[in-house]
C-alpha cells in the first residue's frame, strides 16, 4: 500500500488529472504484488459498470442539462422572488432559496453555481452588493444542491458503500432545509450590516405568491414527484431517473415549448461529457477499492483510532477531519470513491447508522468546494464575477462557520437525518 501512496502523491504533485493518477497508481500496485494475476486489475475496472445502482448517475446528469436548457431557471427566479425577496439582502435570499429548489433539478453544485452566477450576479453587481459578498452567497448556496434529492454525491456514496440510494435521498431533505434557513438567516443578518435593501418593499399578496405557484407549478413539481414514486415504492432510485428524464422532456418540449432539437442535442453532448468523467473516476476508483480491502486498511485505519481514543464523539471527529483534508485538495466526487470503503467501516463498527454517515460525511465534503487549493464551486464564481479568491476567503468565514455549526448539529442529533427514512422507509 506503501508503492501505490507514493506513486499517487507523486502523480498528483507533478499536475497528473485525479482519475489517471488513481488509475496508474492501481496499477502498479496490481502489477506489483505477487499473489493475484494482473488480469484482476482489468476485472476490476469493468466490475463498476455492471451495477444496476448507477444507472441513476447518467439519468440524473442527462435530466440536470436538459432542464438547463427549458427557461426553467428564469422561472424559479421569478418564483422565489416572490417568496422571500421581501426580506433583507433579497437577491441573496432568492439566490439560497432557488439552490434549495435546484437540488431537485440539478444535483450539481457546481451546475447551480455556474448558473446562478449568470443570472442573480449581474443584478447584485447593479445594485451594488460587494463583490465578495455575493461571490460567497451564491458559492456557499450552492453546495445545498449535494443534501437534496438527486444528490449526485449521495448516488455515489449510496454506490459505493451499498447503502439505499432511497433512504439517502430521504434523509437529506431535512439537513438540507435546515442548511437553507441557517444560510438565510446569516445573509439576513450580513445585509442588515451592509444595509442592503430588500427587493420587495413589504410581504407580498396571497394573490401574487399562488399565481407564481401557478405558471411555475411543473417546475416546482419536478422534486416532488421524484420522491413521490421513490417513497410509494413504483420505481428504484434508478428507474426514477428514467421517468425523470421523460417528465424533462415533456415539460420542455411541450408545455414549456423552450427544448429546441439543437437544445436537445446540447444537452446529450453536455451530458456525454460529464458521465465520462464520472464513469472514468468510478472506474479507476474500483481498482483501487479493492486495493484497499486487499491491504485490509478499514480495519488498520479503525485499529488506530480506537488506539488514540474508544470515545464515539472523537473517532467521529477524527474520521472528519481526515474528510474535511481531502476534501480541500480532490473533487468532491473523488473523495467519496476514496474515503467510503475506510471511513464507513470504521464508523457503523462503533454503531454510526450507514445513512446518517452518508449525510453528515458528504456535508464535510461540500465544505471543501469552497475554499483552496481545489474549491471548484470558488473557482467557478470567482471567475465569473471576477472577484479575487483573496477577497472570497477573507469574507468566506462567517458561512464556513455556519457551515461547521450545521455539522455539529447533524452530528449530535442524528435524528435531523433519520427522520424521514426510518418513517417512510421502514
Amino acid at each position: 500500500m506503501l508503492t501505490l501512496s507514493i506513486v499517487f502523491f507523486v502523480l498528483i504533485l507533478i499536475g497528473m488529472p485525479v482519475s489517471f493518477s488513481i488509475l496508474i497508481s492501481s496499477a502498479v500496485y496490481f502489477y506489483f504484488i505477487g499473489e493475484l494475476p494482473f488480469t484482476i486489475f482489468y476485472q476490476k475496472i469493468a466490475s463498476p459498470t455492471q451495477n444496476f445502482a448507477l444507472l441513476a448517475v447518467p439519468l440524473f446528469i442527462l435530466v440536470g442539462n436538459i432542464m438547463n436548457e427549458t427557461g426553467i431557471a428564469a422561472r424559479l427566479f421569478h418564483f422565489t422572488r416572490y417568496v422571500v425577496g421581501w426580506m433583507s439582502g433579497g437577491l441573496a435570499q432568492i439566490s439560497i432559496f432557488m439552490s434549495a429548489i435546484l437540488g431537485g433539478v440539478s444535483g450539481s453544485a457546481v451546475a447551480d453555481a455556474s448558473m446562478q452566477s449568470r443570472l442573480i450576479g449581474p443584478e447584485m453587481a447593479r445594485k451594488g452588493y460587494p463583490v465578495p459578498y455575493s461571490a460567497n452567497v451564491i458559492a456557499f448556496s450552492s453546495l445545498i444542491t449535494g443534501l437534496f434529492p438527486p444528490s449526485i454525491s449521495l448516488i455515489l456514496f449510496g454506490f459505493v458503500g451499498n447503502v439505499s440510494i432511497g433512504k439517502l435521498f430521504l434523509a437529506g431533505i431535512i439537513p438540507g432545509l435546515l442548511l437553507t434557513v441557517m444560510q438565510m438567516m446569516l445573509s439576513w443578518w450580513i445585509a442588515k450590516r451592509y444595509k442592503i435593501q430588500p427587493e420587495l418593499p413589504g410581504l407580498p399578496k396571497f394573490k401574487e405568491v399562488s399565481h407564481s405557484a401557478k405558471i411555475n407549478i411543473w417546475a416546482l413539481l419536478f422534486p416532488v414527484f421524484l420522491l413521490f414514486v421513490i417513497r410509494l415504492g413504483l420505481f428504484t432510485p434508478s428507474e426514477a431517473g428514467a421517468f425523470i428524464v421523460v417528465y424533462a422532456l415533456i415539460v420542455g418540449r411541450w408545455v414549456y415549448k423552450e427544448l429546441s432539437f439543437y437544445g436537445l442535442k446540447k444537452a446529450l453532448k453536455n451530458s456525454a461529457v460529464d458521465l465520462g468523467m464520472v464513469m472514468f473516476l468510478i472506474m479507476a476508483a474500483g481498482a483501487l477499492g479493492y486495493a484497499i480491502i486487499l491491504e485490509q486498511l478499514p480495519v488498520a485505519a479503525g485499529d488506530f483510532i480506537s488506539r488514540i481514543t474508544t470515545n464515539h464523539y472523537l473517532i467521529l471527529a477524527l474520521c472528519l477531519l481526515l474528510v474535511l483534508f481531502f476534501g480541500m485538495i480532490l473533487d468532491g466526487s473523488v473523495c467519496i470513491l476514496l474515503l467510503t470503503p475506510i471511513i464507513l467501516p470504521v464508523l457503523t463498527s462503533i454503531g454510526y447508522d450507514p445513512v446518517h454517515v452518508g449525510i453528515i460525511m458528504t456535508t464535510t465534503i461540500l465544505i471543501g468546494a469552497n475554499t483552496p487549493p481545489v474549491g471548484i464551486c470558488m473557482f467557478t464564481v470567482c471567475s465569473l464575477l471576477k472577484c479575487k479568491t483573496e477577497d472570497f476567503f477573507k469574507s468566506s468565514l462567517p458561512f464556513i462557520m455556519t457551515f461547521i455549526l450545521f455539522l455539529i448539529i447533524l452530528t449530535l442529533f442524528p435524528e435531523i437525518s433519520l427522520m424521514l427514512p426510518s418513517t417512510l422507509m421502514e
